[in-house]
């Protein structure tokens, strides 16, 4: 079943990128190509328990079961050793990342506590964008009661835009609330 973004991309975002940026080729129009999710969770070093209340926040949010990240270095003051889990992440494409993307701009964003729109200054100069969110509590889907921590999450959009300027007006288009 095709998403409602995707179908709103496919109608309305691909004619007005064509006619903002000329492009000859409807194949030259910037694309999504995935959404990653990550949730970084130093404090795991101490309590193991707290890796799988985050895998299963990050799967009820996501829709997609998430794989565990391990450190690619230890680093003495955090107590911390090569190979110990201290994150998780999900990749998410096709219609999934549609579905959680319509879910943060509709629902999620807007439930931010004096939101004012996304920073624009997540662009990485290749068209992709970065953002963080500090509460997963803004998803629908998490309990505040079972909740055992508040954490945030990291999620990067990358796009197969050549410039961050076209990145922007791809996302825009597919309703993403920039700062002014």
């Amino acid at each position: 079943m095709a998403s409602r973004l995707k179908n709103f991309y496919e109608k309305n975002a691909v004619p007005a990128l064509i006619e903002q940026f000329k492009y000859n080729n409807t194949m030259r129009v910037p694309v999504l190509k995935k959404v990653v999710v990550n949730m970084g969770l130093g404090e795991a070093i101490q309590n193991a328990k707290i890796l799988e209340s985050a895998q299963q926040e990050l799967a009820l949010i996501t829709g997609q079961w998430p794989t565990m990240r391990k450190a690619r270095k230890s680093i003495a003051s955090f107590k911390l050793r090569e190979g110990m889990t201290i994150g998780c992440k999900v990749t998410l494409r096709r219609n999934n990342m549609y579905h959680f993307l319509d879910k943060l701009i509709n629902i999620a964003l807007p439930r931010v506590r004096d939101f004012r729109g996304v920073n624009p200054r997540g662009f990485d100069g290749r068209g992709n964008f970065s953002m963080g969110i500090k509460e997963q509590i803004i998803f629908p889907e998490i309990n505040y009661d079972k909740m055992e921590k508040i954490r945030g999450m990291n999620v990067t959009m990358v796009t197969s835009a050549k410039t961050d300027e076209e990145a922007r007006q791809l996302l825009e288009s597919l309703g993403m609330p920039f700062r002014k």
